[in-house]
């Protein structure tokens, strides 16, 4: 009898296990991202270690090819949130759009390209540049703007003193330098670490590390999904976070390995090195929050190329409320 009623008593606290389980709400997040970069290897470390499941996320990746391409996805709600440049922000508010994306969680936190040469420069000085044909990025994008900082930091205008090239796709630029006359290219990795193996070119700098911290990647939604997503959105941030303290606290090696389905035709050694270099030069932002010291160093960055369209307030863009609350935890 006692058996039974053993069993009775199981059974029910079974079903109430069910139930409770089954009751939990998994809530659909539609993430774009730029492009595909080792550089966003916290993102996908938070996908194939499953910090968003853990969070009640159900997240769907899709690659947008372009800043502009992401924010048309997340503005007309093809995406929930977006993975980009914090720049776009400050361009959509600039068009005095109604429901203008803020910016929640941060994602890097320095340029993520390499200077590479075609041919080896075991002395290079920035100097150097002068007088050359150079492979730049596309106007009013962050890996442009951050070069032009940096060269005019080492005394040399872009635009006067280098054959500037910028009429080339994002996509299609290693291809360019591979086949075309340029001497010099701004890459990211693995691109710049493979180039160097196969003998096309050389790393010969780290705009990344001439710069210094800036909000380079973040995670951005609309206003509107913010106010009546804001427990969703704290979740996602959640993940994002304990990412972040996952690829702190981890090898590179160990990295790799995890992101390698994003990456199948890199090899495991050559992620490796490349995450190694952004880690040792403090790429991966260790939180989530943005701080207004690097807004102020990105929009000084804008200015100096002459794309800040205007005078973006850090209150205004940024929001660290959900950042600030699960660094607390």
């Amino acid at each position: 009898m006692k058996n039974i009623k053993l069993l009775l008593i199981c059974s029910a606290v079974s079903v109430l296990i069910l139930s409770a389980c089954s009751s939990q709400k998994t809530t659909s997040i539609k993430i774009a991202e730029v492009t595909r970069s080792l550089f966003y290897a916290p993102q996908y470390v938070a996908i194939e270690k499953g910090f968003f499941k853990e969070e009640g996320l159900d997240v769907e990746l899709q690659t947008t090819w372009g800043g502009d391409k992401t924010m048309t996805a997340l503005l007309s709600d093809g995406a929930d949130v977006a993975l980009v440049g914090s720049e776009t922000s400050i361009y959509v508010y600039g068009q005095n759009s109604k429901d203008y994306a803020i910016n929640f969680a941060q994602l890097t936190q320095t340029d993520g390209t390499f200077l590479v040469a075609k041919e080896p420069k075991p002395d290079f000085q920035w100097e150097d540049l002068k007088d050359s044909t150079f492979l730049g990025q596309r106007k009013g994008g962050m890996p442009q703007m951050v070069g032009e900082f940096v060269l005019k930091k080492h005394g040399i205008d872009p635009h006067r003193d280098l054959n500037l090239k910028q009429n080339i796709d994002f996509a299609n630029i290693p291809g360019a330098f591979v086949s075309g006359d340029a001497e010099y290219v701004q890459l990211f990795e693995p691109t710049a670490s493979t180039f160097e193996k196969e003998g096309k070119g050389h790393i010969i700098a780290s705009f990344g590390e001439e710069s210094g911290h800036v909000p380079y990647t973040v995670y951005m939604t609309k206003q509107s999904f913010m106010k009546n997503n804001e427990k969703a959105v704290e979740s996602f941030t959640r993940a994002v976070y304990k990412a972040q303290q996952w690829v702190e606290n981890n090898s590179a090696e160990a990295i790799a390995s995890v992101i390698q389905p994003y990456f199948e035709d890199t090899d495991l050694e050559m992620l490796t090195s490349s995450i190694d270099r952004y880690k040792s030069q403090g790429s991966f932002a260790t939180d989530p929050i943005l701080d207004e010291e690097e807004w102020n160093n990105l929009k000084n960055i804008m200015d100096e190329a002459g794309e800040l369209p205007v005078d973006a307030a850090y209150d205004e863009l940024v929001n660290t409320k959900f950042a600030e609350e699960v660094i607390k935890e």
